[in-house]
């Protein structure tokens, strides 16, 4: 929907096509936040050897599960090659930039188009119950000090100022008081009725079937009720972009990060967005509601709900809130989204070499909230032939793992 909009601005005539009634998903579970604070990727030493630790316990935070399937392994191989210092190193400065141009467009959409979704900059609390993980959380705070954003450790008697309703059990706590957060579904409803009233097409519940192809360019596309050509395409399919994606011989390799969502409709007090560290749980407070919502699944491609990993949450949520107890209503309606995981932790987002008129916009995990915004105006300035507010060249579809 992003990328629409801005090649709407642009002043391009835009078609939308999505095998979904496009709403539900990932872009409507997820979290709501803007997190600049988020620059270590996926890919970081430790993280297989801690992948694997975890592989036979399904309630984990990051889950794998094991499968023989050709793609799965070598994205497994490449996630491996990528968990080092040097990826880290290579990916900070490129996930910090793009998620810092993205929080400055919500504000500016908002503005502009006059939307009145809910957007906030309270900041983002990392909550620790170990010394270990304040250490650690200590240490990526640093790291992101120096790269600019703004961030400290704070007292526990700061943090019950902060949220002085809310019983917390924890050791200590980061701020990052450059994050936002926002109500996703607000901002969803609000730019698909700008798209509309701005002369956008959308065909939904239209699943692209086959491409065609003349000597590196795409002439249209075929669903199963249509084809649709056009001069320039663009690939946002999330998880699913890299089954397109073979048909046209570019290997982009992903996989499907399931993450899950629990809404609270009771009053719990809690004003301040949160990650229960220890348990990769994101806690936020939102327009009529608390979102409780986390973890990683790698498991393919379905929308199966895990019970297990429901708990997991709720289970979370009490050990960090020793007030609060998640209900089984609650529960029962908890809800999926699949996210699209590059091994390297960085978006595809930029032209392949091997088509000449398809611009790639997928893989960016965690934070696709977070960078749509960002990646819809660098595909519209590419699309436009325009100077790209950052280099592309960090998110080039055609790295090498």
């Amino acid at each position: 929907m992003c990328t629409a909009y801005y090649l709407r601005k642009q002043g391009h005539e835009v078609v939308v096509v999505d095998q979904s009634n496009m709403d539900f998903g990932a872009s409507y579970v997820n979290a709501g936040y803007l997190t600049p604070s988020h620059i270590i990727p996926l890919a970081a030493p430790g993280r297989m050897k801690q992948g694997l630790k975890w592989m036979m316990d399904p309630s984990s935070p990051l889950y794998i599960r094991p499968r023989l399937n050709r793609s799965f392994l070598k994205w497994v191989w490449a996630f491996n090659r990528s968990c080092s210092e040097e990826n880290v190193k290579q990916s900070i400065g490129a996930i910090k930039n793009i998620n810092l141009m993205s929080a400055d467009l919500f504000s500016e959409i908002k503005t502009s188009e006059k939307f009145t979704f809910h957007l906030e900059n309270k900041g983002l609390l990392m909550l620790c119950k170990t010394q270990e993980m304040l250490d650690e959380e200590i240490h990526v705070a640093k790291i992101a000090s120096s790269e600019g954003l703004e961030v400290r450790e704070i007292s526990l008697s700061e943090l019950k100022k902060m949220e002085p309703n809310v019983q917390m059990d924890v050791l200590g706590a980061v701020h990052y008081q450059c994050d936002w957060h926002t109500t996703p579904h607000e901002f969803m409803t609000e730019m698909y009725e700008w798209l509309q009233s701005n002369g956008v097409t959308f065909y939904k519940n239209e699943k692209v079937t086959d491409l065609k192809i003349n000597n590196e360019v795409i002439s249209e596309i075929i669903t199963q009720d249509q084809s649709i050509s056009a001069d320039e395409f663009v690939l946002a399919a999330g998880t699913w972009s890299h089954l397109l994606s073979s048909k046209l011989g570019i290997s982009i390799p992903l996989e499907a990060g399931k993450g899950y969502r629990i809404n609270v409709t009771q009053n719990t007090a809690i004003t301040m967005p949160a990650v229960l560290a220890e348990a990769n749980v994101a806690v936020t407070p939102m327009n009529g509601f608390t979102r409780f919502a986390g973890t990683m699944e790698i498991g393919g491609i379905n929308h199966k709900i895990n019970k297990v990993r429901v708990d997991a949450i709720a289970q979370a949520a009490h050990q960090f809130y020793p007030g609060l107890t998640i209900g089984a209503e609650a529960k029962g309606s908890a809800a999926c989204g699949l996210r699209p995981v590059s091994p390297d932790g960085r978006p595809y987002i930029g032209r392949s070499a091997k088509c000449k008129n398809l611009t790639i916009a997928t893989g960016h995990a965690m934070q696709g909230w977070s960078m749509g915004p960002a990646t819809g105006k660098l595909v519209a300035q590419l699309i436009s032939e325009k100077k790209t507010t950052i280099t592309l060249d960090p998110y080039h579809p055609d790295r090498k793992f």
